[in-house]
């Protein structure tokens, strides 16, 4: 399906002979291309949109300001994932789980 400027999807009309009552022209699908910011500073992101940065619900996002009336959200990295692994043969084998007895 095609898609406009900001991502809402547009279906060409049916190509029909030429008629002097009525001219088929595109039609596109009811998109909402905004969105209002509620007085807790919430803001619900159109589908579209969400969609087309790769984004799912329940994901964390950074919000950063882009100048006047321009925010910009991104992905937060996962910090864990990041670093897990990275000490791998740091510690003899058996030393880890010896410290972590020590604290029970």
């Amino acid at each position: 399906m095609l898609s406009d400027q900001l991502g809402c999807p547009v279906r060409l009309a049916p190509q029909a002979p030429p008629s002097p009552f009525f001219t088929l022209v595109n039609e596109t699908k009811k998109c909402r291309r905004s969105a209002k910011i509620s007085s807790k500073h919430q803001v619900t992101i159109p589908l579209d949109a969400m969609r087309n940065a790769g984004l799912e619900a329940g994901e964390r996002v950074v919000a950063r300001a882009e100048g006047p009336g321009r925010v910009a959200l991104e992905r937060e990295e996962d910090v864990l994932s990041h670093f897990a692994g990275a000490l791998t043969g740091v510690f003899q084998q058996g030393e880890l789980e010896a410290l972590r007895d020590e604290s029970d």
